[in-house]
């Protein structure tokens, strides 16, 4: 349903001096949309992209997810939190952003953890196929006898005592970062097995790359009830 609109030939540019450039692009002008740094339109916090979520206004005048920030159109930018999100649709933030009317998806939230989860499964293949990941027990035991693990990602479902048992109970001090954004049967989906516990990333952009998208998810993930 819609949730905020403007008179039509009424709309004017924000008065707000806070705003930067992109807060009044046209919608055709994603080419102008440069630099790494974008400004939320609920909290007007000027953040890198890879902190921040993009959202765009489908041809339907829907708001849709834009995770990966390909799709066409104006950049509608949010910081990447799931109470962000919402100040966003209480205050009907993005029609306001968008000068009109505009439909908001029922399951938005939904969509944003499944395309970013998604962000996470796809860079997991790349890195596994470029040989820049193992999963396994024995593969990423064998990876971290030799120092060859940039990050550590184990099952959100895996046991606590399993996960641990891998890096000799230590919870910190380790000299790379321990992610769980999914579950056993999705680690275990890009190696071709019904499951990993554990999977390693050796050191490449991948790292950074898979450290920014679990980060970005673990701002929706939370279960809202």
């Amino acid at each position: 349903m819609p949730i905020g609109s403007t008179r039509k030939g009424t709309a004017k540019l924000p008065a707000d001096p806070a705003l930067a450039p992109d807060d009044t692009l046209p919608d055709d002008s994603i080419a102008r949309e440069r630099g790494p740094l974008r400004r939320c339109i609920v909290t007007r916090q000027t953040l890198p992209k890879e902190q921040m979520l993009r959202f765009v206004i489908g041809p339907m005048r829907e708001v849709v997810p834009d995770p990966g920030g390909r799709l066409p159109g104006r950049g509608l930018w949010l910081v990447a939190q799931d109470d962000v999100l919402r100040k966003a649709l209480k205050q009907g933030a993005f029609a306001k952003a968008a000068r009109g009317s505009v439909g908001v998806p029922g399951d938005l939230h939904a969509l944003i953890v499944s395309g970013l989860r998604q962000r996470i499964l796809d860079f997991l293949g790349f890195a596994r196929r470029s040989g820049e990941a193992v999963a396994g027990r024995e593969a990423v035991l064998d990876w971290l006898r030799h120092d060859k693990v940039a990050l550590l990602i184990q099952a959100s479902d895996g046991s606590p005592a399993e996960r641990s048992r891998l890096v000799g109970g230590r919870t910190d001090g380790l000299d790379f970062p321990v992610l769980t954004p999914l579950t056993a049967a999705e680690l275990g989906g890009v190696f071709g097995r019904d499951r990993a516990v554990h999977v390693a990333v050796s050191p490449g952009r991948m790292v950074s790359s898979l450290q920014a998208e679990a980060a970005r998810l673990a701002g929706f993930a939370a279960d809202r009830g």
